[in-house]
């Protein structure tokens, strides 16, 4: 009984909190879609209210509680532009987060000078 009451309080807090991300999204998502053009502003798509669904704001400095009345933090996305701004900040932080080690040693062309030079100090080649 007691894994029970432990899922069901899990499910409580995770419902609550997801009520509260619906609450703060829809204003900034109703502000956002009253203050700018129904177009995505990498794309360019156009929406409509068939499909204004698929139009997402995105928080420029990916901050989610930075909501300024004049809109100034954010855009409009579709939905694929917005998947793929993330993945693009995702894929930045994971680049530079390599703070530990000297990253590659493999020197593919180091030694490209000397074999167009026609110098024979590079690896040997068998001949005939």
């Amino acid at each position: 009984m007691a894994a029970k009451r432990g899922k069901s309080d899990i499910d409580a807090v995770v419902a609550a909190a997801q009520q509260a991300r619906l609450l703060r999204e829809q204003g900034y998502r109703e502000r956002a879609l009253k203050m700018y053009p129904w177009v995505c502003g990498r794309c360019g798509r156009e929406f409509d209210h068939s499909n204004v669904r698929e139009l997402t704001v995105h928080h420029r400095d990916h901050d989610h509680d930075n909501n300024p009345e004049d809109g100034s933090n954010w855009e409009l996305l579709c939905v694929y532009c917005h998947d793929n701004e993330h993945r693009r900040m995702l894929d930045a932080q994971a680049g530079s987060g390599n703070t530990r080690g000297g990253g590659t040693k493999h020197k593919p062309f180091a030694n490209l000078k000397s074999l167009l030079d026609g110098d024979s100090s590079g690896p040997e080649e068998e001949q005939d």
